[in-house]
């Protein structure tokens, strides 16, 4: 099983009321595995991770890896701010069958470095799935340090971090110092390209919700080499990635998903849909790359 390459940080479609929506589900994930998606992410950040009720969470992801029956790999986001919590979602999911855990950096109590490092390795010693780490500061406020990611990249099943600092020093940094075998994920679509040119491995992707073949395309050109064809490629997403983040993310992303079919408007508050005075922005970065029916 791989971690790299194009994996998608899934939304997770919901009716107009909020409920689940499993029928949106399974077309989603048909469409990523037939557009070439390396892997899904599910219950990140983009699949509204703090507003699922933990039994909503777990029927999720029972559902996804029904789905996926073992065609691409489900990365289960069971990351809080509670060490208590987090080890309990991370059991949950390591019994559903998810391939690995994506833990992020517990956020609002802003634990320090040594804090963090004990967090992880909590996880790492009572599930023996493979971790990646998600170090995410405009949320979660604290930042984790490369020292400390080397750290905890000698406890055997933590094998790669999602790095979304925007900070491209950050790539050669970890790779020095988590050596050539640690995976180190883009977390930042803007950015994404550059990091894999400069050594990352693939990146956990917004964008790749409404372009998914477009982004596998980046990535296999950035982690091959291919500098020119990377650029290209890059540029010709330029729009979309900032429009998908006109406002939080998944405002942007959720609402450019129903304006191509693919899912309901459901998103849940705190969050709310997009505001109008965006809406013509997303919609004409849709227009330009042809993915809006006609």
């Amino acid at each position: 099983m791989s971690l790299k390459g194009s994996l998608v940080a899934l939304v997770t479609p919901m009716k107009p009321d909020g409920a689940l929506d499993e029928a949106a589900l399974e077309r989603l994930i048909e469409w990523h595995i037939e557009a070439g998606t390396e892997g899904l992410v599910i219950a990140g950040t983009t699949g509204e991770s703090p507003t699922l009720l933990r039994d909503e969470h777990e029927t999720l992801l029972r559902r996804v890896i029904e789905l996926a029956n073992g065609r691409i790999p489900v990365i289960a986001g069971t990351g809080s701010n509670s060490t208590e919590q987090t080890l309990d979602m991370s059991r949950r999911a390591a019994e559903a069958g998810a391939d690995a855990l994506l833990l992020v950096v517990p956020y609002y109590n802003k634990p320090p470095q040594r804090a963090l490092a004990a967090h992880f390795r909590s996880v790492a010693d009572a599930v023996k799935l493979p971790i990646l780490l998600y170090n995410v500061p405009s949320r979660t406020v604290v930042d984790l340090l490369p020292e400390t990611v080397a750290e905890l990249a000698k406890v055997p099943n933590i094998v790669g971090i999602k790095e979304a600092s925007a900070r491209m020093e950050r790539v050669s940094e970890l790779r020095r110092l988590c050596g050539p075998e640690f995976i180190l994920l883009s977390g930042d679509d803007a950015t994404a390209a550059a990091f894999m040119l400069a050594g990352g491995d693939g990146v956990i992707s917004v964008t790749a919700n409404v372009v998914p073949d477009r982004c596998r395309r980046l990535c296999d050109a950035a982690r091959k080499g291919e500098v020119e064809t990377a650029r290209a490629l890059d540029e010709e997403l330029v729009e979309l990635n900032q429009a998908l983040f006109v406002e939080s993310n998944p405002i942007p992303v959720k609402w450019a998903l129903h304006r191509m079919g693919r899912i309901d408007a459901g998103i849940r508050q705190p969050l709310m849909a997009l505001a109008e005075k965006h809406q013509a922005r997303v919609e004409a970065a849709l227009e330009a790359l042809g993915v809006l029916k006609a």
